[in-house]
C-alpha cells in the first residue's frame, strides 16, 4: 500500500531535523572516501552541499540513497533509523534524487515517465487515465501546466528536469536531492527551477542542492555544508558565511591580509599572442571567455570545480565545438573542429583523467610516446621501430621517466611517470602550446616537483603553456598570469605581482560581476 504523503502545507515542525546523519564513513580499496561525516537537513529548507573534486559529496549522496552501504554511522529520517539497501528502498522511505543527467525515457510521454515502474493496474491492465491524473497532480505541486501526453524527448532540458522532479515527488518524497540540476540550464531556466525549489521548500520539503555555482548557492540556499577530502569542514547559515569564507573552506586556504607575489618572472615574450581566443562560448559550458597565451608564458586557469576550466581546454583542443567566438594562432584565425586540427596548428593537450583519457594502459611506454606523432603522420607513414626506440629513449632520459625499459607496459608505472609519458607523447610532436589539465593530480611530491620543473623548462624554450590546476599554490608558483573563472565566466585576470592565492580567492568570491 502506498504511504500517505506528508502534510507539507501547514509547515508544521519545519525547524525540526528531517534528516540526521551521524559519523558516516565509507572506504574503497586504497581510499577513505568519507570519514565520520555528520549531515543534517531541516524540514522546509534548501541545504547546499559544497566541496571540490574528491570532497566526498557523491559518496555521501550514495550512502543516503542506498547506492553504497555505509561502513560506519547512522541515518535517521523523520526520527526513524533507516538503512536503505537500494535507491528504490530510499525512495520508498521518502528520499528521492534527481541527477544532473536526466535519467528518463525520451520516447515516452511525460505521464509515462512520471509513472514509470509504478503504474496503477486493474486485472493486470494499466489504468492509463489514472496514470495521467497522477502525472497532472505531480506537476500541479510544481505549479506546472504541461500536456502530459507530450513526448518527453521533444521538451527542453529544463522541462525534463522539472518532470524528473515531479516524478520524485510522485514517490511521496520527504527529502529531495538535486545533484547539479542547473548544469545544462540557461539563466532563465535556472530562475524557473529556483522558483519551483522555493515553492517546495515553503511547502515543508527538505531539499539538498549539490552545485559548484557560488552565485546560485547564495540565491537559493538557506544553509551550507562544506566537505573537503572526505571530511566535514562545517555547517553554516548561508546568510552568515561570506563568499570569500566559503571559497577558503572549500579549497583549504584561509584569507590572509598579505599578498605574496610570484617568486620569479614568468611573463611572455610580448607582441602577438601565440593563441588568442575571443568570446569563446558553448551552451552549458563556457560563456564569452577571452583568453590569450604568448610564447614563453605560463597562463593559469583558476576557479572552483565546475567553473569552466576543463571546458575551455576541450574547446581549444577541438574535443567540443564552440557555439560562438573565434580562435587565432599567431595572429591567423583558425577553425579547430577536432583534435586533429588542433595538433596540426601546434596544440597539445594532457587531460585531467590520465587513466581514462590519456594513457593506453595495454601499450608500452614506447608505443604511448609515439602515439600522437604517428596519428599526425597518418597510417601510411609508419614510424620505424628504430625511430620509435630513439624517440622513447630520448624522452625517457630528458623527462627522467623511471621505467625498466621502453617496452614496459605503461600501466605498471607510477602516476607521476605515467604523467611524464603523456608529456613526452606531446613533446614528440614539437607543439607551440601545451594545455595541461591537472598535470600533478594524484602524484607524489617528488614527481610533482619534476613536473613543475618541466613546465618551467617549456616556458624557457619559448613554448606557451596553459595550466589548469585546482591547487592555488601550484598556480601561483608556476604562472605569470592567471585567468580566474566563476560559474563558466571569466571574472578576473591577474598579472605579475597581483598573482596570489588571496587575489584568486577574492575574485572567485566577488559578487556582482
Amino acid at each position: 500500500m502506498t504511504p500517505a504523503p506528508p502534510d507539507l502545507a501547514d509547515g508544521a515542525g519545519r525547524d525540526a531535523r528531517l534528516l540526521e546523519a551521524r559519523g558516516l564513513s565509507k572506504s574503497f580499496p586504497g581510499v577513505r572516501a568519507l570519514d565520520r561525516v555528520d549531515f543534517n537537513v531541516r524540514r522546509g529548507e534548501i541545504h547546499a552541499l559544497m566541496g571540490e573534486n574528491g570532497a566526498g559529496k557523491s559518496t555521501l549522496i550514495k550512502l543516503l540513497t542506498g547506492v553504497h552501504a555505509r561502513d560506519e554511522g547512522s541515518v535517521r529520517l523523520d526520527g526513524e533509523m533507516i538503512r536503505p539497501a537500494s535507491p528504490r528502498q530510499a525512495e520508498a522511505l521518502g528520499i528521492s534524487t534527481v541527477y544532473q543527467e536526466v535519467n528518463l525515457v525520451p520516447h515516452l510521454s511525460i505521464a509515462e515517465n512520471i509513472g514509470l515502474g509504478r503504474e496503477p493496474t486493474r486485472l493486470g491492465l494499466i489504468r492509463w487515465r489514472e496514470v495521467r491524473r497522477r502525472a497532472r497532480a505531480a506537476l500541479a505541486r510544481l505549479e506546472l501546466d504541461l500536456d502530459v501526453a507530450r513526448e518527453l524527448g521533444g521538451c527542453s532540458i529544463a522541462v525534463q528536469q522539472l518532470v524528473a522532479i515531479a516524478r520524485a515527488l510522485d514517490m511521496r518524497a520527504k527529502l529531495l536531492i538535486l545533484d547539479e540540476p542547473t548544469s545544462s540550464l540557461d539563466a532563465d531556466e535556472t530562475a524557473e527551477l529556483f522558483l519551483v525549489m522555493r515553492r517546495l521548500r515553503d511547502a515543508g520539503l527538505g531539499i539538498v542542492f549539490v552545485t559548484h555555482f557560488l552565485d546560485q548557492v547564495y540565491q537559493v540556499a538557506d544553509r551550507i555544508t562544506v566537505l573537503r577530502d572526505g571530511r566535514l569542514v562545517g555547517e553554516y547559515e548561508a546568510a552568515s558565511l561570506s563568499r570569500l569564507e566559503l571559497v577558503g573552506r572549500m579549497v583549504g586556504r584561509e584569507f590572509s591580509a598579505e599578498r605574496a607575489a610570484p617568486d620569479r618572472a614568468k611573463a611572455g615574450a610580448g607582441g602577438q599572442p601565440l593563441l588568442d581566443a575571443q568570446q569563446l562560448s558553448r551552451r552549458g559550458a563556457v560563456d564569452r571567455v577571452d583568453l590569450s597565451v604568448q610564447r614563453g608564458e605560463v597562463v593559469g586557469l583558476a576557479g572552483l570545480l565546475g567553473s569552466g576550466r576543463t571546458e575551455i581546454a576541450r574547446l581549444l583542443f577541438g574535443i567540443d565545438r564552440a557555439t560562438h567566438g573565434g580562435i587565432a594562432i599567431e595572429g591567423r584565425p583558425v577553425r579547430i573542429r577536432s583534435p586533429r586540427d588542433a595538433v596540426r596548428h601546434g596544440l597539445a593537450f594532457t587531460p585531467e583523467n590520465r587513466k581514462a583519457d590519456g594513457i593506453v594502459p595495454h601499450l608500452s611506454v614506447r608505443e604511448n610516446i609515439v602515439l600522437a606523432l604517428q596519428a599526425r603522420q597518418g597510417i601510411w607513414r609508419r614510424i620505424s621501430r628504430a625511430r620509435q626506440e630513439q624517440l622513447a629513449r630520448r624522452f625517457i632520459d630528458v623527462l627522467r621517466i623511471r621505467t625498466p625499459s621502453p617496452s614496459t607496459p605503461v600501466a605498471s608505472l607510477s602516476g607521476g611517470n605515467q604523467q611524464k609519458v603523456l608529456l613526452a607523447r606531446w613533446l614528440a610532436t614539437d607543439p607551440k602550446l601545451l594545455i595541461l589539465d591537472e598535470p600533478t593530480r594524484g602524484i607524489d611530491i617528488g614527481a610533482r616537483a619534476e613536473i613543475e620543473r618541466l613546465i618551467d623548462e617549456l616556458r624557457g624554450e619559448g613554448r606557451g603553456v596553459l595550466l589548469i590546476s585546482s591547487e592555488l599554490e601550484e598556480l601561483v608558483r608556476a604562472c605569470g598570469r592567471l585567468v580566474v573563472l566563476r560559474d563558466r565566466r571569466k571574472v578576473a585576470e591577474l598579472v605579475g605581482a597581483d598573482v596570489s592565492e588571496n587575489a584568486v580567492m577574492e575574485a572567485i568570491a566577488r559578487h556582482g560581476d
